[in-house]
């Protein structure tokens, strides 16, 4: 048994980031690889320490079951589910492995992830001939820093490190050395065998235990139900691009934290943006700004039935700073936690040796002025799904607004989370305009009548600063920051949030601007190219590149748009997941994974794109007047 084969280090060091697959049951999240391999679990949190990091270093624990001689690999979702199926094709036989974290029991449309048990659950079963299946599994808790006791059980394998129990329960017994138990079992047509990792913390110790094969088959069942249910309910997207669409809704829902409502910016740490660099960040929380815009995307993709959520974790993981005169934090821990202060785990090399693995976000006590309009701006979106504002929550949203206009005019680090000098960034002022404008319309719902007049007047002066300041006759374009003449994608959002209108000749010229000369070869979309006192390049951003599409549709060019989402959907990988980038120079993806942002861009260019093309086959279908036909 202690000669079976695993992949080796050479091997593991060229998976590409586009070969995982997520699993999520809505408080953690799994990365599976194309190979059987799950090499990203963290228990029981989504920012709880990893029990398999080999995403991040060979040693750092991994849990692969596959196919042994498999010529050919292929994989989806079961339809409408977050659940994996892989088909292991030999020249014997075929094989097919279904993952996935499982739901609690019954969940059901809007209950996924109520009373999850924290278990991941695998089902091997051969569909033709005869198959041998390799299992081999490694957990190493705490980012790989602990290898574990591991004994065995009757029906399965225990480990013991840290504050960790983690039971494996297993068909066949399974052969342990180092930390590391291993088994081959050979299958025949119609075969099945289920796996089921259990796992605890010390003081529940009695918790984890063994499952049986039938209640492994039994939770597999009834997580494919709650997926079923829950799409059912909620996905009535109907456009263009409707299973790339329903899928981003999937991906966001899995991406939430169901015991608070928290939305996270992606399942991973550190994945690079680009390879060996150090821009490698811990992407596990949730931003105010990714958060709101995922609420937004899922008014498309999904019923936002989410919106109540999300906004009552804000508002109480915020409390009262903003009405003390602090700025509004920008991310907070999934449990609402404040303080993220950022580490490095330098016994991890990480990803294709991009170092360092980081822990924890810097960025977390920074300024960033744009939150204040993209919560208000989501608010403003799911009016009508919101219930009945209380009056702490109505105080709040109008401190965010006082804040808006208070604080409009001082630099901050932007939305990019530049780790220099504070700048008067345009993107920043666009959105504390866009705080007022919707706290202007919320104003029947936050009953502040008397707040009117004051908004109004700081919104006009915005506007008049944007349009003069924000403006380069050099650039022909709207610009990163007042008196620079360098380019910066977010300006694309001027006409998403209806700042100006697409057609307006500045906006018309900022998107060929940003098309022109903020573009690789493939026409994909740099977040900006000017200096941000990092080190090191990044690649181009999926989510730029979706605005502008997005702003090509909202500019009547729908057919312009439609080639650029389709750049950018091209990097979809076969199960329809997106990372934050995709490199420059050999087209692979880059970054954290699955990242919302980018999810989040694909829906909503998709609708814009949808209701451009509707009103151009309106205008197709209208009768002429007489003056037309001559």
């Amino acid at each position: 048994m202690l000669g079976l084969q695993i992949y080796d280090a050479a091997r593991m060091r060229a998976v590409a980031i586009a070969d995982y697959a997520m699993l999520s049951d809505r408080h953690s999240a799994a990365l599976v690889s194309r190979h059987g391999s799950i090499d990203w679990l963290c228990f029981p949190r989504f920012d709880s320490g990893s029990v398999f990091a080999r995403l991040l270093g060979e040693d750092a624990g991994h849990w692969s079951i596959s196919g042994v001689g498999a010529t050919e690999v292929s994989r989806r979702y079961l339809d409408r589910t977050m659940v994996l199926e892989t088909t292991f094709r030999s020249p014997t036989g075929v094989l097919t492995v279904v993952d996935a974290l499982v739901m609690g029991p019954g969940n059901r449309r809007h209950d996924l992830g109520v009373g999850a048990p924290h278990v991941v659950a695998r089902e091997a079963t051969c569909t033709a001939g005869v198959v041998e299946v390799e299992v081999s599994y490694a957990p190493r808790p705490e980012y790989g820093l602990i290898r574990p006791l591991m004994s065995e059980r009757d029906g399965g394998v225990v480990a013991v490190g840290g504050a960790e129990i983690l039971v494996l329960s297993s068909p066949s017994p399974l052969a342990i050395a180092d930390s590391t138990a291993m088994t081959r079992l050979m299958l025949s047509d119609g075969d099945r065998v289920g796996f089921a990792l259990h796992h605890c913390t010390r003081s529940d110790r009695h918790v984890a235990r063994i499952w049986s094969q039938t209640e492994i088959r039994e939770c597999l069942q009834d997580t494919i139900a709650a997926w079923e249910s829950w799409s059912e309910l909620h996905q009535a997207y109907e456009g263009p691009w409707r299973e790339l669409v329903h899928q981003s809704g999937r991906v966001l829902h899995a991406l939430s934290y169901q015991p608070t409502g928290a939305i996270c910016a992606a399942a991973t740490t550190s994945l690079p943006e680009s390879v060996g660099g150090s821009r490698n960040w811990d992407y596990r929380y949730s931003w105010v700004r990714d958060a709101s815009f995922t609420i937004e995307a899922l008014w498309v993709a999904a019923c936002p039935d989410e919106a109540n959520d999300f906004f009552e974790y804000v508002a109480t993981s915020a409390g009262m700073s903003v009405g003390r005169g602090l700025d509004l934090q920008i991310m907070f821990g999934i449990g609402g936690e404040r303080d993220l202060s950022e580490r490095e785990l330098p016994h991890l090399p990480g990803w294709r040796d991009s170092a360092p693995v980081r822990v924890g976000n810097a960025a977390w006590n920074q300024r960033q002025l744009d939150v204040y309009g993209e919560l208000l701006n989501s608010v403003y979106r799911l009016s009508d799904q919101l219930n009945e504002l209380a009056p702490a929550s109505r105080a709040f949203l109008i401190d965010l607004a006082d804040a808006a206009a208070r604080r409009w005019v001082e630099p901050d680090q932007g939305i990019w989370e530049v780790r220099g000098e504070p700048r008067d960034f345009v993107y920043s002022k666009l959105m504390c305009w866009v705080a007022l404008e919707r706290a202007v319309a919320l104003a029947d719902r936050l009953q502040a009548h008397d707040r009117v007049a004051h908004w109004k007047k700081v919104r006009r002066e915005i506007h008049e600063a944007i349009v003069t300041e924000g403006w380069s006759d050099r650039a022909n374009a709207f610009t990163q920051s007042f008196g620079s003449d360098d380019l910066d994608a977010s300006n694309l959002m001027m006409a998403l949030v209806g700042f100006l209108p697409g057609d307006d000749p500045r906006i018309l010229a900022t998107i060929d601007a940003i098309d022109e000369r903020l573009t690789d070869g493939r026409g994909l979309v740099y977040r900006y190219r000017s200096h941000d006192g990092l080190e090191g390049e990044e690649g181009t951003f999926v989510l730029c590149t979706f605005w502008l599409a997005h702003a090509m549709a909202l500019s009547d060019q729908p057919a312009r748009a439609r080639t650029v989402f389709e750049r950018a959907a091209a990097f979809v990988n076969d199960v329809g997941l997106l990372a934050e980038e995709v490199d420059a120079e050999t087209g692979e993806l880059l970054g954290n994974f699955p990242q919302a942002f980018s999810h989040i861009g694909l829906v909503n260019a998709a609708w814009a794109i949808s209701e451009a093309e509707r009103r151009h086959a309106a205008r197709s279908r209208a009768p002429k007047h007489p003056e037309q036909l001559m």
